[in-house]
């Protein structure tokens, strides 16, 4: 099932546009030279959450890495709102798998490094306590990382991003560290959140439900040098149902474009 974008359920315009047009990358090994990813081109539509599904190493995150700006790519272009990718923006915001909070800081004080950077502090230190009401930390403001769980020091990651009011969130497998529990409600706190802000998103995961429950198109990546073996539009509303035979057949459709038909 290959299809277009699929419109978002969110009723704010707020996100950005983003081109993949082409994109060829690599690394220097011993020597030689590493195809990571291989003419990948990609349009994400303003306010959509797409889903990056692959092979382990096939390049998914280095993928994220160049939208993100961190690294310029070999050859290609990379477009938000139609003007080129030359670096990092706070517009555009990376939460890892790792929270990577700074444990002598307190939780407030971890959520307002973006503004200290760019030194907004002062001036809108207000976003700050709005950021962690968005994500059900008020009263933790002061709490130290060591005194969180991993799905609340995740909740903070999001803060940080969140306070910074990105037009795109790039989420490089937010929640792989955590157990299944505590990620199924963050999977459902962060529809909830893409849904109130209106931002695109940009999801990285190698669990395949995850995909199917979070977003409206799901890309699935060939193994090293990635290209797009497929592109899956969801057509579910939210919230969606892990038994849902819509989504069960989806699943299995996937796994088969994995490679993994017979574990199913």
């Amino acid at each position: 099932m290959v299809a277009a974008a699929a419109s978002t359920d969110t009723a704010s315009t707020a996100g950005l546009a983003l081109r993949i047009d082409n994109i060829s990358h690599g690394f220097s090994l011993e020597g030689q030279r590493l195809a990571v990813l291989d003419k990948v081109s990609l349009d994400i539509a303003p306010g959509e959450f797409v889903a990056l599904l692959g092979p382990s190493g096939c390049g998914k995150s280095t993928l994220l890495r160049l939208v993100a700006g961190l690294e310029p790519a070999d050859s290609g272009n990379l477009l938000a709102d139609g003007e080129p990718i030359k670096g990092p923006d706070p517009s555009r915001v990376v939460v890892f798998q790792d929270p990577t909070l700074y444990p002598w800081r307190r939780v407030r004080d971890n959520v307002a490094l973006g503004l200290e950077a760019q030194g907004l502090l002062k001036t809108h230190s207000a976003k700050i306590d709005a950021a962690l009401a968005k994500v059900g930390l008020s009263t933790f403001g002061r709490a130290y990382p060591r005194q969180l769980s991993g799905g609340m020091a995740q909740r903070v990651a999001l803060a940080r991003a969140l306070v910074n009011e990105p037009r795109l969130l790039i989420l490089d497998e937010p929640l792989g560290k955590l157990d299944s529990l505590t990620r199924i409600a963050m999977q459902k706190e962060l529809i909830d959140l893409w849904q109130r802000q209106g931002y695109t998103a940009l999801l990285v995961t190698h669990d395949v439900e995850e995909a199917l429950l979070l977003a409206n198109r799901v890309i699935v990546f060939s193994d090293r040098p990635a290209s797009i073996k497929a592109q899956l539009t969801i057509e579910r509303p939210y919230p969606r149902h892990r038994d849902d035979p819509y989504l069960v057949d989806l699943r299995k459709q996937i796994l088969g474009l994995l490679g993994l038909a017979d574990n199913w």
